[in-house]
């Protein structure tokens, strides 16, 4: 009968122990959780400005008035301009 209630005393023992660390795991896990979720935040938030700025570099107006100042490039006149008919 000792033997019996210290089996039993025992694995009460060990399954209370078992529950402690799943619950630290879940905590750690959930706190990792957490940690990834801002870091996700934080990248979102760093693709949206990429996203904004490539759209900035890239206006018509922008690219044509580089191609003004700095290539020297300008619009044809409309004398030297040749239409061809298929």
């Amino acid at each position: 009968m000792k033997t019996i209630a210290l089996l039993l005393t025992l694995g009460v023992m060990a399954s209370a122990l078992q529950v402690v660390q799943t619950q630290h795991a879940a905590r750690k896990a959930f706190v990792e959780l957490e940690q990834l979720k801002k870091t996700q935040d934080q990248l979102d938030e760093a693709w949206r400005q990429l996203q904004l700025e490539q759209s900035t570099w890239a206006l018509d107006d922008r690219i044509e008035s580089i191609a003004r100042e700095r290539l020297g490039l300008r619009k044809p006149d409309n004398s030297s301009l040749m239409f061809l008919v298929p």
